[in-house]
C-alpha cells in the first residue's frame, strides 16, 4: 500500500462540519453621535509625530518605543500567541516520521516453530537466532477532523493572536501617551522652578528696598518683617519646586525605559508647546475600527465563541489514523527489494461514553466565557465613549480657560509693577505691594498649571480616539 492511497481519507479533515455558533457582534451600547461633537467634522487623528511637535519629546518617544519594558512584554506576548498558532495548526496536519533500526533476537524452536522460512544461524534444534533490518515512514495518530474540533481550536488560536497584536498596539499607544504626559509634567515643574527663582530674585530686591526705607525711617518694622517672611516663603517654595522637578524627571526616565542621551534637543517651554488641541472626534463607530483595546476585546470574543465549537465537537466520535510503510529484511544488502515491503493501516474510532460531566462542564464553561467576553467588549466600548466625551468637554473649555488665565497673569504682573513703583515713591504702603506680589505669583503659577492640564487633556483625547495607529495586515 502506498501513502497516496491515504489521501482521500486525509482530505476528510478539510471538509469537516462546524460546531461553532454563528457570531453576531452586539450593537455598540452607546449613542450614535457625541453630544459635544461639532456637526460635519472630519475624523482624522494625526500620527504621533504630527501630534507632538517638540523635537525633544519626539526623541524621547522614539527611545521609549524601543526601550519601554511594558512594550517589550506586549511584543513578546504577541510573538508567543503567534507561535501557539503554529502549534495548534500542526495538530490538523499529518505527522509523518521516519525511522530505521536493526533487531537481533533468539527464540526457542518450540516458540518460533519449524518451517516458517527462517534459516537458523546458531543454536541448532534448541533455538533460532536471527537479525532484521527495518526502514519505514509512519503516520501517527492523525485525527480526521470530522466535526470541526481542530478547526475551531485553530480559529480560537488565530483570534487570540490577533487580539495580542491589538494589545501590543494598545500598549504602544499608552507608552506614547504616558511619555508625553510625564514630559509635560516635567515641563510644568521646570517652568514653576524658573518662575519661583525669578520671583525670589524680585522679592529679595523688594526686601532690600524695605531695609533701606526702614533705615531711613520711612518704613516700619512691620513692613520689614513682612518682606523677610515673603522671601522665606519663596525660598521654601524653591526647595519644593526643585524636588518636584527631580521627581518628574525620574518619572519620565521610567516611562522612557532608558537613560536620556546626551544629544537631546533643547526643550520647548510649557506655554509654547506646539500641540494641536482641537482634534476632530468623528463618530463613535470610528472607535470600533481604530481603538486597539476595542479590537482586542472583539478578537477575544471571537476566540471564546470558537471555544464553544471545540467544546461541542468533543461530544462526537473522533476518527484517528495510524499507518506505516517501509521495508524489512534479514540482510542489509537486499533491504530495498520490492518483495521486502511492509505496511500497516490502523484507523480507529473513539466515542465518549462516560466522562463524569466533564464534556458538559467544558461546554457550559465555554458559553459562560463567551458571555463574559460579550460584556467585556461592551464595557470597553462604553469606556472608550466616555473617554472621548471627557476629551471633548475638555477641548471645549480649556482653550478659553487657558487664554483667560494668561490674561489674568498679565494684568497681575502689571499691577505688581505699578504697586512696586508706588511703594518706592512712598505713595502706598507695604501691604498693598505684598498683596500685588502674591497675586502676580499665584496668577503665573495658575497659568502654568492650566496650560499643563490643557496639554494633558489633548493627549488623553488623542489616546481616546485611537492615536493615529496605522495597521498592516498581519500574517500568522
Amino acid at each position: 500500500m502506498r501513502f497516496r492511497s491515504l489521501f482521500p481519507a486525509l482530505t476528510l479533515a478539510g471538509t469537516a462540519c462546524s460546531m461553532t455558533p454563528a457570531l453576531t457582534l452586539p450593537p455598540p451600547p452607546v449613542a450614535a453621535v457625541y453630544p459635544a461633537a461639532a456637526a460635519g467634522t472630519v475624523f482624522a487623528v494625526p500620527d504621533w509625530r504630527a501630534m507632538f511637535g517638540d523635537p525633544r519629546l519626539q526623541r524621547l518617544i522614539t527611545l521609549a518605543l524601543a526601550e519601554n519594558r511594558d512594550l517589550r512584554i506586549a511584543a513578546r506576548n504577541a510573538e508567543a500567541a503567534r507561535a501557539q498558532i503554529r502549534v495548534q495548526r500542526a495538530q490538523s496536519l499529518p505527522s509523518v516520521g521516519g525511522e530505521s533500526g536493526y533487531t537481533r533476537q533468539r527464540q526457542p524452536s518450540n516458540v518460533a516453530g519449524a518451517g516458517v522460512g527462517l534459516t537458523p544461524i546458531t543454536g541448532g534444534a534448541r533455538g533460532i537466532e536471527f537479525g532484521q533490518f527495518t526502514v519505514q515512514a509512519a503516520l501517527t495518530a492523525f485525527e480526521i477532523d470530522l466535526f470541526g474540533r481542530l478547526r475551531a481550536m485553530n480559529e480560537a488560536a488565530l483570534q487570540r493572536w490577533l487580539g495580542s497584536e491589538e494589545g501590543r498596539l494598545a500598549v504602544r499607544l499608552t507608552v506614547i501617551g504616558v511619555v508625553a504626559d510625564t514630559y509635560f509634567a516635567e515641563r510644568l515643574a521646570e517652568g514653576q522652578l524658573r518662575l519661583t527663582t525669578a520671583t525670589l530674585e524680585n522679592w529679595r530686591a523688594a526686601l532690600d528696598i524695605a531695609r533701606r526705607l526702614k533705615a531711613a525711617g520711612q518704613a516700619s518694622g512691620v513692613d520689614l518683617a513682612q518682606a523677610e517672611g515673603q522671601v522665606r516663603q519663596v525660598q521654601a517654595d524653591l526647595a519644593q519646586r526643585q524636588r518636584e522637578l527631580a521627581l518628574a524627571t525620574n518619572a519620565l526616565t521610567l516611562a522612557v525605559g532608558a537613560a536620556f542621551p546626551a544629544d537631546l534637543p533643547s526643550p520647548i517651554g510649557l506655554m509654547d508647546q506646539p500641540i494641536p488641541t482641537a482634534l476632530a472626534a468623528g463618530t463613535p463607530s470610528d472607535l470600533l475600527t481604530r481603538r486597539p483595546d476595542i479590537l482586542q476585546a472583539e478578537h477575544e470574543l471571537r476566540a471564546a465563541n470558537a471555544d464553544i465549537g471545540a467544546a461541542r465537537a468533543a461530544f462526537f466520535p473522533r476518527l484517528s489514523l495510524t499507518a506505516a510503510f517501509g521495508v524489512a529484511s534479514a540482510g542489509l544488502s537486499g533491504l530495498f527489494n520490492g518483495a521486502n515491503q511492509t505496511w500497516s493501516f490502523s484507523p480507529s474510532l473513539s466515542a465518549p461514553i462516560f466522562r463524569g460531566g466533564e464534556l458538559r462542564g467544558n461546554l457550559d464553561l465555554a458559553r459562560l466565557r463567551t458571555s463574559v467576553a460579550v460584556a467585556t467588549y461592551e464595557k470597553t466600548i462604553q469606556t472608550a465613549f466616555r473617554e472621548v466625551l471627557d476629551g471633548l468637554a475638555a477641548r471645549a473649555t480649556y482653550a478659553t480657560q487657558s487664554a483667560e488665565q494668561r490674561e489674568v497673569a498679565r494684568h497681575a504682573e502689571r499691577r505688581e509693577a505699578l504697586a512696586l513703583l508706588a511703594y518706592r515713591a512712598g505713595m502706598t504702603g507695604r501691604l498693598e505691594l505684598l498683596d500685588a506680589q502674591r497675586s502676580g505669583y499665584g496668577a503665573r503659577q495658575a497659568a502654568l498649571a492650566v496650560r499643563r492640564e490643557e496639554l494633558a487633556s489633548a493627549t488623553a483625547l488623542y489616546r481616546a480616539l485611537g492615536g493615529g495607529v496605522s495597521r498592516l495586515a498581519p500574517s500568522p
